[in-house]
């Protein structure tokens, strides 16, 4: 294994195979040419990568970050626990209560592209957040396949997987399983990919990636600045074509905005099967439902099994709504507490409260906040251009209905995942077999 300087191979325990090798491996992995092939997997994509490349220097890591299987499975334990509380009359209720108009109606699709943030604490890992529209699952996809060993001790976290392999196709039968869910088995005809000025977003390559697949299986595919669409005739239209299915990248999630007219009327009507929805938002995204998952009495109130509140005791920080009546005790406890808007997204507008300044502060207070135990990420030491740097990350659960399809990592600096750390980005996730000693 490549060593910015010398050493000699050192066996560590076992249990802590996956955090020495996150100190201790700086090998890069990732293998340009088959990152290429796998993006470019179209003609039509031609050069995809490239623009990448010279756009978005540090969407992804040149290495990988290792997990141990006890934590894999914490982390899919917690999510399907959260499924069956979300699913729960009381839990939807309480949810749904503080929703909009348009949050209210459940169409049958249950959210595309569910993302489960986590941070890793000795104990095991810490849910920060849900994301109803989380972006990079195609991706991570790509980037997963790239990787190489990069020695003969690693070879078995670099062996091929028929996962990995088949995680298109799951991705494009969950857009499927949506369009069954409202609209029964009449085929899917087209899809309609809709954000603001999508060209412009961070993730637009992965708006190309996506227009590729439902080409590639034979539906009609196109991407769509929400302006573009039109409400006519009890139809949503874009370019003079009927649109069945919309994949939302919108962060308006309850479509408030007047250029998001068209789309709104046509889901309130029922007219194209929209997800993720504002119903998945209200239900899953919105900050203050981490307030009763992290709430063990009202839980079992509402009937959760013994077994479930102890994942979600384990694995969700204590959460509190930010009001005036609690703004003393708030600020004086900032320093173990990370302050988060109910409906915010991407990292905008949160903060951790050791760095809070006064000003800061009134207008968190003004604002509608929630304040979440502090839990700060786990580290991982990397080589770059010959000097060793330590990048904080995440990790990533892309699931559906429950079901955890991928684990992804995102490496930054700072305060929150930023996408401008030199050596940082995306990286995939190596799943480290509890058998497993390391050798760095």
């Amino acid at each position: 294994m490549a060593m910015p300087t010398e050493a000699s191979p050192v066996t560590l325990p076992l249990n802590s195979s996956a955090e020495a090798l996150n100190r201790g491996c700086f090998c890069r992995t990732l293998n340009q040419t088959r990152l290429q092939a796998h993006i470019e997997g179209d003609p039509s994509l031609h050069g995809l990568l490239h623009n990448i490349a010279q756009t978005r220097p540090h969407l992804f890591s040149s290495t990988v970050v290792f997990l141990s299987s006890a934590m894999e499975q914490q982390i899919t334990a917690t999510v399907a626990a959260i499924e069956r509380v979300a699913a729960l009359p009381a839990y939807r209720a309480q949810a749904l209560a503080r929703a909009p108009a348009i949050a209210q109606q459940a169409l049958g699709p249950l959210g595309a592209c569910m993302g489960y943030d986590f941070h890793l604490e000795a104990g095991g890992p810490k849910l920060i957040e849900i994301n109803t529209n989380a972006g990079g699952a195609l991706l991570n996809a790509a980037l997963a396949r790239a990787q190489q060993t990069c020695c003969a001790a690693m070879d078995w976290a670099f062996t091929p997987h028929a996962r990995l392999d088949m995680l298109e196709q799951t991705f494009f039968d969950m857009f499927l399983a949506e369009w069954r869910r409202q609209r029964g088995n009449p085929p899917l005809g087209s899809v309609v990919i809709v954000d603001d000025e999508p060209a412009a977003q961070y993730l637009a390559p992965e708006f190309e990636m996506f227009r590729q697949l439902f080409q590639r299986q034979g539906v009609a595919a196109s991407i769509a600045d929400p302006s573009e669409l039109v409400w006519r005739d009890g139809q949503l239209w874009h370019r003079d074509a009927p649109v069945d299915l919309v994949y939302n990248r919108l962060t308006d999630f309850y479509l408030a905005e007047p250029a998001h007219q068209a789309l709104k009327s046509a889901y309130a009507a029922g007219a194209v099967v929209l997800t993720p929805d504002p119903h998945a938002h209200a239900v899953y995204a919105d900050k203050r439902n981490l307030i009763a998952l992290s709430e063990d009495a009202l839980l079992a109130a509402w009937g959760v099994s013994a077994a479930d509140r102890g994942l979600l005791a384990a694995g969700v920080p204590q959460t509190r709504l930010v009001t005036p009546a609690r703004a003393d005790a708030l600020w004086a406890q900032r320093r173990q507490l990370f302050f988060k808007p109910v409906a915010g997204f991407g990292a905008k507008a949160a903060y951790r409260g050791d760095k809070l300044t006064r000003r800061v502060w009134g207008e968190i207070l003004a604002g509608d906040f929630v304040a979440q135990a502090l839990v700060p990420p786990s580290e991982r030491l990397i080589e770059v251009d010959g000097v060793l740097a330590d990048l904080k990350f995440d990790i990533r659960a892309y699931t559906y209905a429950g079901q955890v399809q991928l684990l992804a990592a995102r490496m930054y600096t700072g305060q929150t995942t930023n996408f401008r750390t030199q050596g940082g980005g995306f990286a995939p996730v190596i799943v480290v077999p509890p058998d497993r000693v390391a050798h760095v």
